[in-house]
């Protein structure tokens, strides 16, 4: 495995990453979902792919995740996004860029255009999940676990093997981040993933993660077995299929 890099933020903060470095070439952007880091399959399967086509890759872990500085109960979307663009910036630079946005990752993604529209040249979601803070937590939260946020300013919610911590700063932050009455106008080239046996968000949140892009050459691949995070690697094969296909075409 390649050697995870750090880069500084402030006098006291640093952001962990991964690359692939070429001075005038593609880029692959991959951001990871919440709580996630770079050391899964997703982010390390794009960045053998980067590194076989000969092009650029970034792969970051936001504040508060994996082993960037932060504690995650500190962290919210505007944070998140905003690393996400420092990154870009730094590491990118003015080169094109394909954004590939895994679950919470996808509503980064969304932020970013407003930033580089020049820039991107395509965008892929997995499991794709923005405004998921208000429309799959906040809205669906039985009273006493609203009741104890708004007292507490915290809750943690238990999916799976999981436990997350909920702040109130988040839920609120997250009001401030709406992405799915945005227009995007960019005629680029856009696919959405989404298991249909996803338990964690419904296959309508990709469809309407589409609806944003007015004039993209769009596709939604909706994968029969696949679950929420779509790290088998018969999706993971799907998802590279296409994104070899995108590439062709903006080439």
């Amino acid at each position: 495995m390649k050697k995870f890099k750090y880069q500084k933020i402030s006098n006291t903060k640093k952001l962990r990453y991964i690359d692939n470095y070429y001075k005038k070439k593609l880029y692959l952007v991959f951001l990871p979902g919440f709580m996630s880091d770079i050391e899964g399959k997703k982010p390390q399967m794009f960045r053998r792919y980067a590194i076989k086509k000969k092009i650029g890759f970034l792969a970051l872990e936001y504040f508060g995740h994996g082993k960037s500085s932060g504690k995650f109960t500190k962290g919210n979307i505007s944070i998140w996004t905003n690393n996400v663009k420092f990154l870009i910036n730094k590491i990118v630079k003015k080169n094109n860029f394909i954004l590939i946005g895994s679950s919470m990752g996808s509503w980064l993604a969304i932020n970013q255009f407003k930033y580089f529209k020049k820039q991107i040249k395509g965008f892929i979601g997995i499991g794709s999940a923005p405004e998921f803070l208000t429309r799959l937590m906040w809205n669906k939260f039985p009273k006493n676990i609203k009741q104890e946020i708004l007292k507490k300013g915290i809750t943690t919610i238990e999916s799976g093997q999981y436990k997350y911590p909920i702040t109130l700063q988040l839920i609120k932050d997250g009001r401030k981040n709406k992405v799915l009455s945005k227009k995007i106008l960019l005629k680029i080239q856009v696919a959405m993933f989404h298991g249909k046996k996803d338990e964690v968000v419904p296959v309508v949140f990709s469809k309407k993660v589409l609806n944003i892009f007015k004039k993209a050459k769009k596709k939604l691949f909706i994968i029969k077995k696949g679950d929420h995070s779509l790290s088998d690697t018969k999706s993971l094969n799907l998802i590279k299929n296409q994104l070899t296909k995108i590439i062709k075409n903006i080439s």
